[in-house]
């Protein structure tokens, strides 16, 4: 539950806390004035000052994401200095230390004396203070922290010299908060997991996000576990807590989004997610939105069961006996299988299309049940148990990479698989890669290895399309000119979808209209693909736009679940908040991002547009790659 929004953080933080702390009657004690408790940010350079010996740790205390751990630091330190060094006492400084700094102000030097710094060439008071020492390097490093002062650190045996359980903790604690800032202001590692950016980065690429760029976010969940995204490594629990919230806010960068930066962002469609804690980062497909369509579809196929079972066998049996025609067997049987189930699902939708259509909404909150209750999900490995469904802030969505094609107000239209921006064809990467039929004479595979192209499925350069059992090629412009010259009576066909909407007398069957679904706006009655897009204009900050039964699709996901509004559509209109209107004006800026690998990318054509607050940074450099072994020539090598 999001209730503590930052900037009342900082009023508990600057004026509550000291009152609560009661420093005005304790300062006195460690030499300062009362009246100085009073005074923002200076408090703290005093706190410090006298706890810890570092007064401009309190700048720290003001920093998004680092601010919780500096307010800990403060406490224990502080309460340290009147020997509060139990592990009970520990505890509290770091929690709740407000009994004890009680304890502090109502005392006098005689019953609670202000302690000198610790001297490390007293066994006493080492002793004294060695628990707590422990208990905090747990709670900073557990056992990890532990290990590293035992084995890793040769301890001098220097007369006061501090413990090694304390120089790691220190240690540690400085580079945890050290390396929070880098990180969240400066700049990011981020990891290629896919191919929908290849050839341009490749699976296995490490990355450096400059997050100066366009200007660092402060984050919008704080309360973080540092150096995690959304989930701490090992044990798979959430890394943050909902508990402080801010608004979206950019720091100044180096410059704007240009079109065509390959850039780093939050994961639109990633506001619900499906958990399940077996597969990395707790996920388990990133467009839950297409997860609940199709859970929807198969529900609905499931009443007419018996029909589905029929389909499903037919289909089998007719794929198996023509591969047995040509002395073929069928190389992966269980994905076959699952491949026709898919298809006899399509065929009972294909057939009962009038009734899905009208009863979607039903079907879609069934899905929901299932996936939020009874948490099963079926997918092409059959069905998957998770953990429910699960809601992600913004700055806590996973972390996507694609190019940003289209800015504000930019109009874009893609046909025949090629991009236009704002009426003219976009400028093509060098590396974008596009999926071609290949047709006539057969590429001998060595004509393949020479130019650096693989025919497994695996890489899938070369290939047979599972879906369609032809031979498919993804090929950049150099690899398709090479091939071309080394095999000229082989055709080479783009892989086209046509829009059946630029036909404005033909009539779409219903299955037409449910294929409809799987492309952005996610809307029955508007007709894109994957080649062919119908022609839009990005929302630009400030920008109105009529709305009507016709658009309104285009920005449902705009306003309700980026601006947060409340969209009713009715009979008589649009609602907005309880109002009825007729237009909208935007409150941030959208960009449109699509992959370099085009027909293998789950880009902005199936979820959307990207908000302003979801940008993350600027690919910059590729520091280090591994594939089946480390591909040296693309070490430190520049992102174009």
């Amino acid at each position: 539950m999001e209730f503590l929004h930052y900037k009342y953080y900082l009023l508990v933080l600057v004026i509550i806390h000291p009152i609560l702390s009661l420093w005005w009657k304790s300062f006195e004690r460690m030499g300062a004035k009362s009246w100085q408790a009073f005074i923002p940010v200076y408090n703290y350079y005093i706190v410090f000052k006298f706890g810890s010996g570092k007064p401009w740790w309190s700048l720290l205390m003001f920093v998004p994401g680092i601010h919780i751990i500096m307010w800990m630091v403060a406490n224990l330190s502080y309460i340290r200095r009147f020997g509060f060094f139990s592990v009970g006492d520990t505890l509290q400084g770091i929690f709740f230390p407000y009994l004890i700094l009680w304890k502090i102000a109502n005392a006098t030097d005689e019953t609670l004396p202000v302690l000198a710094p610790t001297n490390w060439a007293s066994p006493v008071e080492v002793a004294k203070r060695t628990n707590s020492d422990h208990v905090t390097l747990f709670l900073i490093l557990p056992v990890i922290g532990h290990i590293a002062a035992y084995v890793l650190s040769f301890r001098s045996k220097r007369i006061g010299k501090k413990s090694a359980i304390k120089e790691w903790g220190d240690s540690i604690i400085f580079a945890l908060v050290a390396a929070s800032i880098i990180r969240t202001y400066v700049f990011e590692p981020f990891q290629i997991p896919t191919g929908s950016m290849e050839k341009t980065l490749l699976v296995g690429d490490f990355l450096f996000v400059n997050k100066l760029s366009y200007g660092p976010k402060v984050p919008v969940t704080p309360f973080s576990f540092p150096l995690a995204h959304n989930t701490i490594p090992f044990i798979n629990v959430k890394s943050y807590l909902g508990i402080e919230t801010a608004n979206f806010y950019r720091l100044p960068g180096f410059g704007d989004i240009q079109r065509n930066d390959v850039m780093v962002f939050n994961y639109p469609s990633g506001d619900t997610a499906v958990y399940d804690p077996r597969v990395p980062d707790g996920l388990m497909g990133h467009d839950y939105h297409g997860i609940l369509i199709e859970e929807a579809k198969l529900l609905f196929s499931e009443k007419y069961a018996g029909e589905r079972n029929i389909i499903s066998t037919r289909i089998y049996d007719s794929i198996t006996q023509e591969f047995a025609k040509n002395g073929q067997v069928s190389s992966d049987p269980a994905g076959l299988k699952s491949y026709t189930d898919y298809l006899a699902v399509k065929g009972v939708i294909d057939s009962k299309g009038a009734e899905f259509i009208r009863d979607f909404e039903k079907w879609k909150a069934k899905a929901r049940i299932v996936l939020s209750e009874q948490k099963i999900a079926h997918t092409g490995e059959g069905i998957i148990k998770h953990y429910g469904l699960i809601y992600r802030p913004v700055d806590k969505r996973e972390n996507y990479i694609k190019r940003c094609v289209g800015l504000p107000g930019d109009e874009l239209e893609i046909k025949k698989s090629v991009l236009y921006v704002n009426g003219k064809v976009a400028w093509k990467a060098p590396y974008q890669n596009i999926m071609y039929y290949v047709l006539g004479t057969k590429i001998p595979g060595r004509y393949l290895e020479d130019i650096g192209l693989s025919a497994s499925p695996e890489i899938g350069d070369y290939t047979i399309d599972d879906s369609s059992y032809v031979t498919v090629a993804y090929l950049t412009r150099e690899k398709l000119a090479q091939l071309k010259k080394r095999s000229p009576n082989t055709k080479f066909e783009v892989s086209l979808t046509p829009q059946y909407s630029d036909d404005s007398n033909y009539k779409p069957t219903n299955t037409e209209l449910i294929e409809n679904l799987g492309m952005f706006p996610k809307d029955f009655y508007i007709n894109n693909t994957v080649s062919d897009f119908t022609k839009f204009r990005i929302p630009a900050k400030g920008a109105v736009v009529k709305l009507s039964g016709k658009n309104i699709a285009w920005y449902r996901r705009i306003i309700t679940a980026y601006e947060g509004h409340k969209l009713q559509e009715k009979k008589d209109g649009i609602y907005i908040d309880g109002k009825k209107v007729t237009s909208y004006k935007f409150a941030m800026n959208y960009y449109w991002l699509m992959g370099d690998n085009r027909y293998k990318s789950a880009d902005s054509r199936v979820w959307g547009f990207v908000p302003e607050d979801h940008v993350v940074g600027k690919a910059s450099i590729v520091w280090f790659s591994k594939g089946a072994e480390i591909r040296w020539d693309r070490i430190f090598k520049a992102i174009r």
